[in-house]
């Protein structure tokens, strides 16, 4: 049996590659590899309509995984709560002993079988009536609560702005397409034009090989811009934990109304975060489970005051060789034992307890410190980048109306013979790269002021995308 349980364990035993210059086969596994199914459903959306930002977030964070993640690292944390609280009760228990014993017992010139067997149902009491770490255990237990609730509310904030900013790229891939769109438009315009002029002998082939490469350019520009709405698509569909492959609609950028102004200033913007960012929130709670750590470690030097007793019946049978039996009458017991412990040397443990935690206070404190640092350098970098990207904006869209306005009138002239090919077709140019320019100043003014909601922490308490 011991050679066929070896020979078996050789024969089943998982290996190592045999050799580095090709993969491991994966079928050789006693059992197959592949991702389990998701144990909660991904929603179904809707291919005919048009969602909002607010419609996408909420799928997300209800859908997303990491939500439920940090959800239940909460609930972990809230029961490691109700442990520690549970110390301050007595700890009840029903027992029920039994058991047998055969002596023999030296009586006389010879030794006597003896055998006795009892049954004692009872309780058990025991209950610490004095021990100051237990009020540290519990506040460490609650700062480690409010931490892990603080995590999972920064996990919401981190997916809100994770899907605002596919959403954002996502219009902004399709405002590409529809300028694209527009610019293949304008370009088969001025190819029109040149042919035109061609055949009435008022243009050369220059400029209509010339109008042609352009129009092909932009429909090139076109192909690109459809490939990147699709991968946005993508990426989109992924922040909501949906299949890429899941067809849904957004609405257009040219839909959203751009703001004029940043509501706050950066000093309000940055008090706002140092009172209301969760992850600094977080480190703020784990520094009071720090510190409770300390007072918990200082208090291991007081004594305990704790009852342990029990009580119950009890009934027993005994015999000896040679005698008969006896039962004894059903007895009342109960044992009551009240204790003082102080302890008075344990190695030094405590006192390497107490600097162990004194040590994490510190360290605590320090990246308190450190995240504040940080925190305030994240709301003012994202504050001057929403303020420039504003700018940006007013300027594209100045550009794209003076754009318009030239190719207009650059298109007119040439068809009245003023103005040469070349003029047409930079005009043309001019005006695409002024709507790429407009819808990508759009796009970063809106993903500069979600940044800088998500650096303050509005993006938790905002009563509106």
């Amino acid at each position: 049996m011991l050679c066929v349980l070896v020979a078996e364990g050789m024969v089943f035993a998982q290996k190592a590659p045999p050799v580095p210059e090709h993969p491991w086969d994966a079928s050789s596994a006693k059992q197959p590899f592949k991702a389990p199914p998701r144990l909660f459903p991904a929603p179904v959306l809707d291919p005919a309509k048009i969602y909002t930002l607010s419609e996408l977030v909420n799928v997300a964070e209800q859908n997303n995984p990491d939500t439920r993640v940090a959800w239940e690292n909460a609930k972990a944390r809230a029961a490691d709560l109700g442990i520690a609280q549970s110390t301050l009760y007595p700890t009840l228990a029903a027992v029920a002993l039994a058991g047998s014993t055969r002596l023999d017992i030296f009586f006389g010139s010879a030794f006597h079988r003896q055998t006795v067997e009892t049954f004692s149902p009872g309780f058990v009491l025991d209950y610490i009536i004095f021990d100051l770490q237990r009020s540290q255990e519990i506040s460490i237990s609650r700062s480690t609560l409010l931490a892990a609730n603080f995590q999972f509310n920064d996990t919401h904030r981190k997916i809100i702005f994770q899907v605002m900013q596919a959403y954002y790229r996502l219009l902004d891939s399709k405002g590409q397409e529809d300028a694209a769109e527009a610019n293949l438009k304008n370009a088969q315009t001025v190819q029109q034009a040149a042919e035109a002029r061609l055949q009435n002998g008022l243009a050369t082939l220059p400029d209509v090989l010339e109008a042609r490469s352009a129009a092909a350019q932009t429909d090139y520009e076109l192909q690109a811009a459809i490939g990147a709405t699709e991968i946005a698509h993508g990426d989109l569909a992924t922040a909501l934990s949906v299949s890429p492959t899941s067809q849904f609609q957004v609405e257009s950028i040219e839909n959203i109304k751009m703001p004029d102004s940043i509501a706050d200033t950066v000093e309000t913007s940055i008090d706002k975060a140092l009172s209301q960012r969760p992850d600094l929130m977080q480190r703020v709670a784990e520094l009071r489970a720090a510190g409770a750590e300390v007072k918990a470690a200082r208090r291991a030097y007081f004594p305990t005051l704790s009852i342990d007793g029990n009580a119950g019946l009890g009934r027993s049978y005994g015999e000896q060789i040679q005698l008969p039996g006896f039962y004894s009458p059903t007895q009342e017991t109960w044992d009551v034992q009240l204790r003082l412990t102080l302890t008075l040397f344990d190695g030094l443990a405590r006192e390497n307890r107490l600097a162990r935690a004194h040590a994490d206070q510190k360290q605590a404190a320090s990246s308190v410190d450190s995240i504040r640092d940080q925190v305030e350098n994240q709301v003012w970098s994202a504050y001057s980048t929403a303020r420039t990207a504003l700018r940006q904006q007013r300027a594209a869209a100045a550009l794209l109306e003076a754009a318009t306005e030239s190719y207009k009138a650059a298109l007119e002239s040439y068809n009245y013979g003023v103005r040469s090919q070349i003029d047409v077709v930079s005009a043309q140019r001019t005006l695409a790269d002024a709507r790429t320019a407009d819808v990508n100043a759009r796009t970063q003014l809106l993903i500069g002021l979600a940044a800088l909601a998500y650096q303050t922490g509005d993006l938790l308490y905002a009563m509106t995308p």
